[in-house]
């Protein structure tokens, strides 16, 4: 007899092995239908896995939370039949799934094209309503390769020689195509609906340069239309949004190949970082914070004792000086450690709140680099608390109510959090781990919020808390962080008097609200499309003139807003209205002051934004009433 537990505590019993497919055709024919796969024990199966003994079962459809992995998954074995149905002779490699879709690599005689993506589609699409059954087998390694090597797979043959020689290894068959996976996988082709391939790319066999090249092919896959729709479409969206295009075409800043993954910021773009940067600054100020500087560069003993020498070097850049080798910094924490060290702080110092503009390097590599979302030079809106540990939970419940009310202001109000768990590669036992862990989810309680966990996604010095903020097109975007860090501290020799009179280490919290300036400044121009509201644009207000009449009029209009602190421009180019009108809406300008006779007689000016409404013509004094409404902060 076996005894099935299922999730909501019932018990199912049976008189001999079932697969997950019996268990759910007991309960019914509609649950039957609607299986995709089985989570026994909490490890996933296919729906054909056979339970032989006393278990808990979750059956997997597509309203579990793992279908779409599975689906996608699933679909990529469908990829690769179809390319090795229409091109004979194609030797798959690997497939993995990847953010919203997967890919697949191909050994071909030549690479496939875009045009060749049509026919597979089609191809993909027919296998499906053939709605094979996907069935799973076990051989041994040396039976695995053999097998591969039969049927022409001499890249699946070398995976499988660098596998352990005692595996069992799974392999999933659909009609002819038979590949080597883990699984699990849909019970038949004819479950997956919704997907489209969407390119071709180069990619090296095992990502060596001195192998042979291949070709990539990428795809997404849904649940359902609506859901591929719903993918394409912000696709589409995020293609208009992209920050590379709207910021040459706003004259925001470039990049080029003499200063890889690093920015020139233009007038334009700079304004947008200043003012960025000042309001950052002003949550400084109205926080607590004492605003600090470190140096670039320091010695590499520095970064052994602080970990990131074992941890963090090959992210690094260094240098060398009269025979000592210094390194660039990748972060700004072990600098401010050196400022807190010279003073001795007493408990009632605590907590010592350092906030730094640092600029950082990190050497990612050139594949990963992504306009000024990932870059190798950038700055952070730094900030390091030295507390107590009974501080921990007051201080992260006070950054989370500054985090969150920065974001609001930004434009973003759907905010994700997420605890991220310690690494495999850290520094500290797991004692400590635990407490810093523990720390972070009682600050998160005390604010009253739901979070995520991230297991093994901490930085190597503890754990921390990610705001994910969702943007206007519902991409998610990792921003601010709050890390808890026992170790750095004591690495570095902080220390502070406690009330009996004993040096003790302090806390160390790691935070960041907008993170990287350059990514968030990135993510607000994909967020507004480039129109960011007025208190945030470059260039606030254009004016200018009909005619050559009204000129001086305008360079006093603006002079007049430019003394009271906004950003504007006069424009008095011998052009048509029209004409500049509509290249300063182009322009993303919020307010163009167009001023005539009637205008300067009446010292008026005639306000139109860069959505085309007219507002007509009002006194400039009640104009700068409502920039300075919608500008303040």
């Amino acid at each position: 007899m076996i005894e099935i537990t299922l999730p909501d505590g019932s018990k199912r019993p049976f008189e001999h092995p079932v697969t997950v497919q019996d268990v759910a055709a007991s309960i019914g024919a509609g649950l039957a239908k609607a299986t995709l796969a089985g989570k026994v024990d909490g490890r996933l199966v296919d729906a054909g896995f056979t339970i032989d003994h006393d278990s808990s079962l979750e059956i997997v459809t597509e309203k579990s939370p793992d279908a779409l992995e599975i689906l996608r998954h699933s679909t990529a074995h469908l990829l690769a039949q179809a390319v090795q149905r229409l091109f004979p002779g194609a030797q798959v490699t690997i497939g993995p799934v990847i953010d919203n879709g997967f890919y697949y690599d191909f050994a071909y005689e030549r690479p496939f094209t875009p045009d060749d993506l049509e026919k597979i589609q089609a191809e993909m699409e027919k296998i499906v309503k053939e709605q094979l059954p996907v069935t799973r087998s076990v051989k041994t390694r040396d039976d695995a390769i053999k097998f591969f090597r039969g049927i022409g797979e001499e890249y699946k043959a070398e995976i499988i020689e660098s596998i352990p020689q005692n595996e069992e290894l799974s392999l999933y068959t659909q009609g002819e195509f038979t590949d080597l996976c883990r699984g699990p996988h849909v019970p038949n082709t004819g479950r997956l609906r919704a997907f489209k391939l969407m390119k071709v790319a180069g990619a090296y066999w095992r990502g060596d340069s001195n192998n042979a090249m291949l070709t990539r092919i990428y795809g997404t896959a849904w649940l359902s239309d609506k859901d591929l729709k719903a993918h394409l479409h912000q696709l589409e969206e995020a293609e208009k949004r992209d920050h590379r295009k709207i910021g040459k075409a706003l004259n925001l800043f470039h990049q080029q190949e003499e200063a890889p993954g690093m920015v020139f910021w233009h007038p334009n773009g700079w304004a947008i970082w200043q003012t960025v940067e000042q309001y950052v600054r002003g949550v400084y100020r109205t926080s607590g914070y004492q605003e600090v500087r470190g140096p670039q560069i320091m010695d590499v003993s520095l970064w052994k004792k602080s970990g990131h020498w074992d941890n963090y070097q090959e992210n690094m850049f260094f240098t060398e000086s009269e025979k000592r080798t210094y390194a660039l910094k990748p972060m700004n924490c072990p600098g401010h450690v050196q400022i807190y060290n010279t003073t001795l702080h007493s408990y009632r110092d605590l907590p010592v709140r350092y906030g730094e503009f640092g600029g950082c390097h990190r050497n990612e590599p050139s594949g990963a680099l992504h306009g000024i979302m990932r870059v190798r030079a950038f700055t952070q809106d730094d900030g390091h608390i030295f507390c107590t540990e009974g501080q921990i939970e007051s201080e992260v419940t006070a950054f989370h109510q500054q985090a969150m009310q920065v974001y609001a202001d930004f434009g973003f109000d759907d905010i994700a959090l997420k605890i991220a768990l310690r690494p495999d590669k850290r520094i500290g036992s797991d004692q400590v781990w635990e407490r810093a862990e523990d720390a972070l989810r009682a600050a998160l309680r005390a604010a009253g919020v739901q979070w995520e966990e991230l297991p093994g996604e901490g930085a190597f010095y503890g754990p921390k808390i990610e705001y994910h903020m969702k943007d206007s097109i519902g991409r998610a975007w990792q921003v601010g962080t709050m890390q808890v860090d026992f170790m750095m501290p004591e690495r570095l020799g902080a220390e502070y008097v406690d009330e009996h009179s004993q040096r003790r280490h302090p806390v160390m919290l790691h935070r960041a609200i907008v993170g990287s300036m350059e990514r968030f400044i990135g993510i607000l121009i994909e967020h507004h499309a480039g129109n960011l509201p007025a208190w945030l644009a470059p260039v606030q207000a254009q004016v200018f003139s009909i005619t050559d009449a009204q000129s001086d009029y305008v360079r006093e209009v603006a002079q007049t807003l430019v003394d009271k602190g906004f950003r504007v421009h006069a424009d008095l180019r011998n052009e048509k209205v029209g004409y500049k009108i509509r290249e300063h809406t182009l322009q993303k300008v919020p307010y163009l002051l167009v001023v005539g006779d009637r205008e300067k007689a009446s010292g008026t000016v005639s306000v139109r934004t860069r959505s085309g409404e007219d507002l007509g013509s009002m006194p400039l004094a009640s104009f700068i009433e409502r920039l300075e409404a919608e500008t303040r902060r």
